[in-house]
């Protein structure tokens, strides 16, 4: 008899692990701004797996932390002011890899006597380039900042537009 209740329990677990150990491999994203047109649009949800640098091959749509300036937002009485640096994830195509050859011409902001892109460092372009804020303007993405490389385009659900 306890070995019936053991089995579902054991079950239970197996299955409750499995989800963490995917919950730490993927995670969702929202893509916000027209950056990536035609690719991904403003309120697309991508699949990123969590990936390190070394795993990111040139083409390949990554995820990473972007820190911008918050615009003021109004702070109830008593409240503490929030102005200052925010984080939020940024989804850009890595367009050169550690070891690949800087791509001074489309990237002037490298251009400074390397000659290859360092490691533990990526070269992301946004598709939409007249929007996008990406190696152009801040130069090299660190791989510390690196959350992952995009699976796939996951499909709206029942509540969301196309």
């Amino acid at each position: 008899m306890s070995l019936l209740l053991t089995v579902p329990a054991l079950a239970a677990l197996a299955l409750a692990a499995v989800t963490l150990g995917m919950r730490r491999a993927f995670v969702v994203v929202t893509v916000r701004g027209r950056s990536m047109q035609p690719t991904l649009r403003d309120g697309d949800r991508v699949l990123v797996r969590r990936r390190g640098v070394t795993a990111v091959r040139t083409d390949d749509l990554v995820v990473f932390a972007d820190v911008i300036d918050a615009p003021p937002v109004p702070v109830p009485a008593g409240a503490a002011e929030n102005d200052g640096p925010r984080t939020v994830w940024a989804v850009k195509r890595a367009i050169a890899v550690p070891g690949d050859p800087v791509p001074e011409t489309r990237v002037p902001v490298l251009a400074g006597g390397t000659t290859s892109v360092p490691a533990d460092r990526l070269v992301v372009l946004g598709d939409n380039p007249a929007v996008s804020r990406d190696s152009r303007l801040y130069g090299y993405v660190a791989g510390e900042r690196l959350l992952g490389v995009v699976i796939r385009r996951m499909r709206p659900s029942d509540g969301d537009s196309c």
